[in-house]
């Protein structure tokens, strides 16, 4: 129901680093604009009653409606698919609205899914609540172990759905096993790739159907926008958005959209900036003898270890630990932060940290928590692109508050 892009997205060879600001660029603006022309209608108007009909029929091609195509929509997504290596990509209002027009598009009442034992919140609301409403059942189960995934799956499964490294405590996921398991049957594999970005992970590479991402995130980098993409075959795109995407209306703003393009264009520089900071968090956190437990994929015993140079890149800038003491320590502890900011998001460039457990995750149930190793005392860092030094110092004396806090009420 969209013109064919005349966006220029033959050029595979270029660099991740060049993708981020060239893939899908629009070569065609009349005025020769430099930067993406933002399109900010809601419908695009024909030249008489017989094209009109012959776009809605298909037979033409050419824009009706932005929730049904939009050509600042179209570049972001012919960016996002170059990136991540698929056919085509869908934009979508929310991380959450692509998460659910992905799945729902591919699974009907009496089916059967399969659930990483540990993700997002929401995603875990989805599937454990509205989906059981609609006759789907999912069964998460801890994806590591294929043994367990291959005596999961019943001839009814349709979907195995996964996050790696994991909100909110980066646990990893090894992608080529799963589909090793799964790969002559009639599942598609869906990964949320939202933590590592295509530039540090790409998960086509080891068979993924689908990839998903909350846009929101390291994608626009700028705490401004809230949006999702989704990346895969040109069939599977033309299904999410021909019927769930479409029909549900979860589709993206054309301001958004603008917004992510611009903010792709930095995300190189800023995942390098990212990473970074994170790596020197972690190894301050390790030198504190009141943090308890870091669960950081570059600590050298955890298990995205196995995984570097394969599957992952880099580190990623999400660190989650513990403390060494209970649930209102750890609460205490977040009350003592300054520059640091309490909110639940990542990838911005302010520096975040959260309380899984009563904020991003409270949607699972206390069993459910428990199984996932989402304690009441888990805390998630989401590191920023301050000086990693005043983040640090930061840090540090929210630590030194607590613990003079504890040694006087003792």
């Amino acid at each position: 129901m969209s013109a064919k892009s005349n966006h220029n997205n033959s050029n595979n060879k270029w660099q991740p680093a060049t993708q981020v600001i060239h893939a899908g660029a629009n070569h065609d603006d009349p005025h020769g604009a430099l930067s993406s022309p933002l399109y900010q209608t809601s419908t695009f108007a024909f030249s008489s009653s017989e094209q009109g009909s012959r776009r809605f029929a298909g037979e033409e091609e050419g824009y009706i409606y932005s929730r049904l195509g939009n050509p600042t929509t179209n570049e972001l997504e012919q960016r996002m698919a170059q990136l991540e290596g698929y056919e085509a990509a869908a934009a979508a209002a929310t991380g959450m609205g692509a998460i659910a027009a992905t799945t729902m598009a591919f699974v009907k009442a009496g089916d059967h899914i399969v659930v990483s034992d540990a993700i997002y919140g929401c995603s875990f609301a989805l599937f454990s609540e509205l989906f059981e409403r609609f006759g789907v059942h999912a069964d998460f189960i801890d994806l590591t172990d294929t043994e367990l995934l291959a005596s999961t799956i019943k001839d009814n499964t349709r979907l195995v759905f996964l996050e790696t490294p994991a909100n909110p405590h980066l646990k990893t996921v090894d992608i080529d096993a799963v589909h090793a398991v799964i790969k002559n049957k009639d599942i598609r594999l869906i990964v949320d790739n939202t933590f590592m970005t295509p530039l540090l992970q790409q998960p086509k590479q080891h068979g993924a159907d689908i990839v998903v991402h909350s846009a929101t995130k390291f994608l626009n980098g700028h705490g401004d926008v809230v949006a999702g993409v989704v990346c895969g075959s040109a069939e599977d795109i033309a299904t999410i958005k021909g019927t769930t995407l479409k029909d549900m209306g979860a589709t993206i703003s054309p301001h958004d959209a603008w917004l992510i393009l611009r903010g792709l264009k930095t995300l190189d520089v800023r995942m390098q900036r990212h990473c970074e900071n994170a790596n020197k968090v972690y190894e301050f956190l390790t030198q504190r003898s009141d943090v308890k437990t870091i669960y950081f994929p570059g600590a050298p015993d955890h298990s995205a270890q196995k995984l570097m140079g394969r599957q992952m890149k880099a580190n990623g800038a999400v660190i989650a630990f513990e403390l060494d003491g209970d649930e209102a320590m750890a609460r205490y502890f977040l009350d003592q932060l300054r520059m640091i900011k309490l909110a639940v998001s990542l990838g911005d460039a302010e520096t975040l940290i959260q309380h899984p457990a009563s904020m991003t995750h409270s949607p699972y149930t206390p069993e459910a928590r428990a199984k996932a190793g989402i304690s009441d005392t888990l805390i998630r860092i989401a590191v920023g692109l301050e000086a990693a030094e005043d983040i640090i110092a930061d840090i540090e004396q929210a630590l030194d508050a607590c613990k003079a806090q504890w040694q006087q009420s003792a």
